[in-house]
């Protein structure tokens, strides 16, 4: 039996970036054999990412990748199973390079992302992803992504744990000024303090303001105060209600946040003033990491102590 040493799987775990446990399995497994161990743990790499799958990834990072020169950026959100992975360099590295290959394939959705080629090299996003699964040791999963062109403002907050991107219909003149950043990067802020659901009025569909009319007539006639008020009063309170829908569900008609006396579209109707030209805005992408998702319930650390004694 070859005798492993220590130096043999700090060189192993430099080289693949295993873990110390794996490393020496497989240098055992292979009889010291460098070369084998590699192959050992790369091959062990599918079945170890696959027996994490069902692992939660809830923690994670949105990140933001724009190429200047085509007015195109991609925003997308990649889960881990904790915060520590999350913050890990080779992670959001491995992130940054997922959204160079959806700029350069223009993947329809992450399906067709999984069989993109991984920036220039010859193996599937897939399958780089299972590698960085076995290495890291965490299941990881690509949850979403968009694709967004056009004049724009993109936002990252708290280092990746939301993201937002916010289009504009620009005429020409306002897009060139250069306090065109400044102006939309404020809105892009709006969006990323405030929970607003639509762009603008017309963004709403009719069937969710029918549904808010049906609520608001059900409350006034179960308010003895409202209740036997004439029908065009009521109507005017439907009326008043619906606007204050708007406003707390708009970007368009918020209260804009660093001058909440007046609205986010009237802030930008005062400064296309100053850009020489309309700015409105088109749409935004807001994505905040994990928003849905189980969280991981146990205690991590408890778990890594485990593993060592197992070791």
């Amino acid at each position: 039996m070859a005798t492993i040493t220590a130096k043999a799987v700090a060189d192993l775990r430099a080289k693949t970036g295993c873990g110390m446990m794996d490393c020496k399995k497989a240098l055992v497994e292979a009889e010291g054999n460098f070369d084998e161990a590699i192959k050992l743990l790369r091959e062990k790499g599918l079945a170890s990412a696959a027996k994490k799958a069902d692992r939660i990834a809830a923690e994670g990072v949105v990140s933001i990748l724009v190429d200047e020169k085509t007015k195109t950026a991609a925003m997308i959100e990649v889960n881990s199973e904790t915060d520590f992975v999350a913050k890990n360099q080779s992670f959001r590295d491995f992130v940054n390079d997922i959204l160079k290959t959806i700029l350069e394939n223009k993947p329809a959705d992450v399906a067709e992302l999984l069989t993109c080629k991984y920036l220039d090299t010859d193996v599937t996003v897939e399958a780089e992803l299972k590698n960085k699964i076995f290495t890291i040791g965490e299941n990881l999963t690509i949850r979403r992504f968009v694709i967004v062109e056009g004049d724009m403002s993109t936002y990252i907050h708290g280092g990746g744990a939301a993201g937002v991107i916010v289009t504009f219909d620009a005429e020409p003149a306002a897009a060139a000024n250069e306090g065109f950043a400044e102006v939309t990067k404020n809105v892009a802020l709006q969006v990323a303090a405030m929970n607003c659901q639509y762009a603008v009025r017309a963004d709403v569909p009719e069937s969710v303001i029918n549904e808010e009319k049906e609520i608001l007539k059900a409350q006034i006639a179960n308010d003895p105060k409202s209740a036997n008020k004439p029908a065009q009063v009521i109507e005017k309170m439907i009326t008043g209600r619906i606007n204050k829908f708007y406003e707390t569900n708009c970007l368009e008609d918020q209260a804009y946040v660093k001058e909440d006396s007046i609205s986010v579209g009237k802030y930008l109707e005062n400064e296309s003033k100053n850009l020489g030209g309309s700015v409105k805005i088109k749409a935004f992408y807001r994505f905040e990491k994990g928003e849905g998702l189980e969280k991981r319930d146990d205690n991590f650390v408890a778990e890594i102590e485990s593993m060592m004694k197992k070791g």
